[in-house]
């Protein structure tokens, strides 16, 4: 049997459901429509019969009455309640006769009193009760009838619905779909198309045209894509070749550039050590300079010394000695061996400032000192490169505060901070102002160094802690001071550099932690 009157699919049972619910609803709209049609039919005639009773039967009951002919009013009221839809009939005069029939507990719907009369006279009345009892019987009859042809109608135009959507619709969307079930690569050439079809074009004839046309396209598409695909396997060989070869190139260029690196590092350690070895032959020769002075002084003195004690001797030889003259003998030996005293002393604080310094700046051991002390001995030795200038340095550093730190980095951090002062911030100037001030707090040690000379050009602010980065490029200025400093304080004392912003001159802000580098003097100081 044919799938569409088996009503398996689920397209034809909507389709179904949908019919038999639309066409139950105008159905049961539709006899609603007629039974109250039906019904305002039998209360109208119910009002005629009412008339009629009116009409016809009122005189013949006046005149019975009149006469007083009982058996024929009975019979009259009879034939009134034998009409349709009339329940109950009473017949009263004024002589209290009575005559009823029907039902006299009806529950009347309508009721309606005749008075009834004779030759302009009053006789008696009529009352007259109409139920709908009738009408309602009649109205259930109607309705059954209506429905049941109404639905049989309904199952009939339904089955034939459903033959013909099947015939029409239906068995061509299995065929469209079994089709596109089926369709793949290898099919692409077969077209789709619909038996038994019409002449005229309808929807379905679209869909499968729209079918069709995808059907090409899509074959055109894969068409292209396997051609695609093939220059892509073509270009991805080419690609290949061209990767091996530009990486093998690459390799070659990280060759050149690590080993260029590798150069440039030995190069930038070179000039770096080169920077130190400078700053401290510069040391060396302002020390030497002001070491030669006292002991110059010393030379002198002791020189004059020698004649004198060589006067007094043969004063003493020839027995010439007086002691006038002894007593400004020995004053001025007294004044010239203050003279040597004080010139050997000067000398002997120089050299120990300057070892101090020298040895520290060519180890790097973590050592215990005072901080004071160590800057005081670093500022001392510094201050003879530029002994001609009227430089004013501060020092605020608490004398007896001691940590464990590298004393190279901060010979080195201070050198580089008070010769860039020197150089660059004092250029063409005989006066200046220097401040070198240590604080600590929450385990940090902060340095704020500041100058009031002519600061740091604007163009090289993000720069100056950059390699090779210098204002006297070609004027014997290398560029690498404070990236010394910068390189010193971030790994090697582990804390952090900047520039901070100042309205005279520079300022340099350094922070180290030294919470840890307590707990090592500690430690030291316990096992000493």
């Amino acid at each position: 049997m044919n799938k569409a009157v088996e009503i398996k699919d689920k397209l034809t049972k909507r389709l179904l459901l949908y019919i038999l619910l639309c066409s139950a609803f105008v159905s049961v709209c539709s006899t609603l429509v007629q039974l109250y049609s039906f019904f305002q039919d039998d209360i109208t005639l119910l009002e005629q019969r009412f008339e009629n009773i009116e009409k016809s039967y009122i005189p013949s009951i006046a005149s019975s009455l009149w006469d007083f002919n009982k058996p024929l009013v009975a019979q009259q009221i009879q034939g009134i309640v034998d009409l349709p839809d009339i329940g109950f009939v009473r017949v009263e005069n004024d002589f209290d006769y009575q005559e009823q029939f029907g039902n006299a507990d009806i529950d009347a719907e309508k009721f309606v009193e005749f008075p009834i009369d004779f030759d302009g006279k009053s006789v008696g009345k009529l009352q007259v009760y109409a139920d709908y009892q009738d009408i309602y019987q009649r109205l259930w009859q109607q309705a059954g009838f209506i429905l049941t042809s109404e639905f049989i109608k309904i199952f009939i135009i339904a089955f034939f619905i459903i033959i013909i959507v099947d015939k029409l619709i239906t068995r061509h969307l299995f065929q469209i779909t079994r089709y596109a079930q089926q369709l793949a690569s290898h099919n692409l050439d077969d077209e789709l198309t619909l038996s038994n079809r019409p002449d005229t074009k309808d929807e379905l004839d679209y869909l499968v045209n729209a079918i069709n046309s995808m059907r090409v396209k899509l074959q055109d598409e894969i068409i292209k894509l396997e051609d695609a695909e093939n220059a892509l396997l073509a270009l991805n060989g080419e690609l290949e070749v061209k990767v091996h070869d530009r990486t093998a190139k690459l390799e070659e260029s990280n060759l050149q550039l690590q080993s260029s690196l590798d150069n440039l590092t030995l190069a930038q350690d070179q000039l770096v050590q080169s920077e130190k070895m400078a700053s401290l032959g510069q040391l060396v020769a302002g020390v030497a300079h002001e070491v030669n002075t006292p002991l110059g002084i010393c030379v002198t003195s002791i020189t004059a010394l020698k004649e004198r004690v060589d006067d007094l001797q043969k004063a003493v030889d020839s027995q010439e000695l007086t002691k006038s003259y002894l007593n400004d003998t020995l004053s001025l030996l007294v004044e010239y061996e203050q003279i040597i005293e004080r010139s050997l002393n000067k000398s002997v604080e120089l050299i120990r400032s300057f070892k101090s310094v020298a040895v520290e700046q060519h180890t790097d051991p973590e050592m215990n000192i005072n901080l004071h002390q160590h800057v005081y001995d670093v500022v001392n030795t510094v201050k003879t490169l530029f002994k001609h200038k009227q430089y004013h340095i501060k020092i605020e550093v608490d004398e007896a505060f001691t940590l464990m730190t590298y004393p190279s980095a901060w010979n080195q951090i201070l050198t580089n901070f008070l010769m860039n002062s020197h150089v660059h911030g004092f250029e063409d100037r005989r006066d200046g102002e220097m401040s070198i001030v240590f604080s600590q707090s929450n385990g940090y040690l902060t340095l704020l160094y500041r100058d009031n000379g002519k600061g740091i050009a604007e163009g090289f602010q993000k720069r100056i802690f950059d390699p090779f980065v210098t204002t006297k490029r070609g004027q014997g200025g290398s560029g690498l001071g404070l990236n010394i400093v910068f390189n010193l304080v971030n790994a090697k004392l582990g804390g952090t550099i900047k520039s901070v912003e100042t309205e005279q001159g520079v300022c340099f802000k350094v922070k180290v932690p030294i919470a840890q580098a307590k707990a090592k003097a500690k430690i030291l100081m316990a096992n000493g």
